[in-house]
């Protein structure tokens, strides 16, 4: 149980990596200090919120080699990141559950509901057979990073690509356990849960973040790259966070000197329709998967993204929109295409 002085965030950080691992990913973060001041008994829905992208960057950073090293090289000279969202890919198969998840986006809408996500609004993408919605914490809009979630619609292909779908992904399980269950109907009634509770559901929901599902055949794999990077993405990653997003000043002028120095930079900038919201990458790192029959392969994992946004003058505050163009663009990170 914390202290009555110890902040919640950085204890929930640290029960669940423990004190050396907890220290250095809170070091790179830049955390509104009113959030990361919350202490006492009862843990609200915005530090649990926190305290799970906490999680969440740091296990990115532990797959995604280059964004390690970016992230050092930034703190080597005196930064911090801001992180503004986290993004993550989902499977609606043509009928029915996913195996034993909830279908498509709603495996992840009951996590991010009862912890104060609201759905800011939906981006088709339609080039890539899926939908992004937006979710925005509704107490830390600008301060708690926002979720990303695609939803790839099996529906929208051929018979044999369904057939496919349905083989892999039908095999996921469900890792939420009855307690994390019962954690998130606390928050959605609308109470703080105490700290040990929070603190035991906290890593099985980070877990919802991974791959659920059995290994693929690697014929299967490639009857789904045949026709969607996207897909076969989410046959070796499952829904892994697929990128963690640095906000910066000038995303520009930084992707300029990232270039420069040989970091494996996406070639162009993605700008919005409005002007205000402009993002790039890095390429995704290269990981080596197991597929059944034991047979290993390296294919595309996570990858690390930038953004820079500007204020809305119809509201004088920061634009916390996405774009479609720019989404669909930033997807490119994970396939084998030139952007």
């Amino acid at each position: 149980m914390t202290g009555k002085n110890e902040a919640t965030v950085s204890a929930l950080v640290e029960a669940a990596l423990g004190a050396d691992a907890a220290s250095q990913v809170l070091d790179a973060l830049a955390i509104a200090p009113a959030l990361m001041a919350e202490s006492g008994p009862g843990v609200s829905r915005g530090a649990f919120a926190m305290a799970m992208n906490v999680l969440l960057f740091h296990d990115l950073l532990q797959r995604v080699p280059s964004g390690a090293a970016y992230v050092a090289d930034r703190m080597a000279r005196g930064g911090k990141v801001m992180f503004d969202h986290g993004a993550l890919r989902t499977v609606r198969l043509a009928e029915g559950p996913t195996g034993a998840l909830p279908p498509g986006e709603e495996a992840f809408t009951r996590i991010f509901l009862p912890l104060g996500y609201e759905m800011a609004a939906i981006y088709p993408l339609d080039r890539l057979r899926m939908t992004g919605r937006a979710y925005r914490h509704a107490d830390w809009p600008e301060a708690v990073p926002q979720f990303f979630l695609s939803e790839l619609h099996v529906d929208r292909f051929d018979p044999e690509f369904a057939e496919v779908a349905a083989r892999v992904f039908g095999t996921s399980r469900d890792p939420l356990t009855a307690e994390a269950k019962a954690v998130l109907a606390r928050y959605a009634a609308g109470e703080h849960v105490p700290f040990a509770d929070a603190a035991a559901a906290l890593p099985v929901i980070v877990g919802a973040f991974d791959r659920q599902h059995d290994p693929a055949s690697i014929e299967d794999y490639e009857l789904l790259l045949s026709r969607s990077h996207e897909a076969a993405w989410i046959a070796t990653e499952g829904n892994a966070f697929n990128h963690a997003t640095d906000r910066v000043t000038d995303v520009a002028a930084l992707a300029e000197r990232l270039k420069t120095e040989d970091w494996p930079m996406k070639e162009r900038l993605e700008v919005s329709r409005t002007g205000r919201v402009r993002q790039t990458a890095f390429r995704a790192d290269t990981v080596e998967r197991l597929f059944a029959g034991n047979e290993l392969r390296d294919v595309p994992g996570s990858f690390y993204e930038f953004i820079s946004r500007d204020i809305d003058p119809n509201t004088g505050r920061l634009d916390l929109a996405f774009d479609t163009g720019n989404a669909t663009g930033i997807f490119a990170m994970t396939s084998a295409k030139p952007d």
